[in-house]
């Protein structure tokens, strides 16, 4: 069983930044790949990016790209999303998740573990 705990969420401004982090509790042997999704009030789950633990490779929503950037510390098991020039229309829940293997995934239920959620709230 792998434990995932996010933080980094909270209150900003339209166009600040902010880093969000997932900690794994522990290393999976084998390939694997890590992701970012998002939920807004009154909205479905949405991908937001992923990375192949490994060789890196990444993936961003269109909504993202440009803005956002998904990063990885190996050594300390641990994922990142920075997120710059943050909009109004980011504010949701974000939520890491883990697959086995290392294609990457934009579809929620490719992922087997996902943590509990951070809160990321844009205001104007």
């Amino acid at each position: 069983q792998v434990q995932l705990v996010e933080s980094g969420g909270g209150l900003v401004q339209a166009g600040d930044s902010l880093r969000l982090s997932c900690a794994a509790s522990r290393r999976t042997i084998g390939s694997y790949s890590m992701g970012w999704f998002r939920q807004a009030p009154g909205k479905e789950r949405e991908f937001v990016a992923a990375i192949s633990w490994i060789g890196g490779n990444t993936a961003h929503a269109n909504s993202v790209t440009g803005r956002f950037t998904i990063s990885r510390d190996t050594a300390k098991n641990t994922l990142y999303l920075q997120m710059n020039s943050l909009k109004p229309e980011d504010t949701a829940v974000y939520y890491c998740a883990l697959k086995v293997g290392s294609i990457l995934h934009k579809r929620e239920d490719a992922y087997n573990y996902w943590g509990q959620g951070t809160q990321v709230t844009v205001s104007l």
